[in-house]
């Protein structure tokens, strides 16, 4: 009898509208990080009315009904990935990740997440169907 490939298959997460997952799963991040994850964060709800959340894999993944979940957030050691989850699409897609759909952008401080490219990407995300 054949093994099932463990991995081979990712169920999205379940989504939620409590932004208190969200909260607490920045919390637990290294202390340098949790200033750029709550930056994005913030920005990610102002930009994007009507957002879902759920955290899963470590990650948190934000998503609107009408097109999925458009970004994944990655927190590593001194950065965090925004994963922006049909980024291929874009008009102009973030420079980073060249398989499949999705592209994402590193962001090594706070200030990087005011960058006006970064703010296009997350508008656009809005716009775009995701996973």
């Amino acid at each position: 009898m054949p093994k099932e490939i463990r991995g081979a298959r990712r169920d999205p997460p379940e989504a939620g509208a409590n932004h208190s997952d969200i909260e607490e799963w920045i919390h637990n991040q290294m202390p340098g990080l949790q200033g750029i994850l709550t930056r994005l964060d913030e920005t990610f709800r102002a930009t994007i009315p009507g957002l879902e959340y759920a955290v899963k894999w470590k990650r948190a993944f934000y998503g609107v009904p009408a097109h999925g979940w458009i970004i994944e957030l990655a927190p590593y050691a001194v950065s965090a990935n925004v994963v922006f989850l049909g980024g291929a699409d874009f008009q102009y897609p973030p420079p980073l990740g060249t398989s499949g759909r999705t592209r994402y952008v590193k962001v090594t401080s706070a200030e990087d997440v005011e960058s006006s490219d970064l703010q296009h990407w997350i508008e656009e995300a809005a716009r775009t169907t995701g996973w």
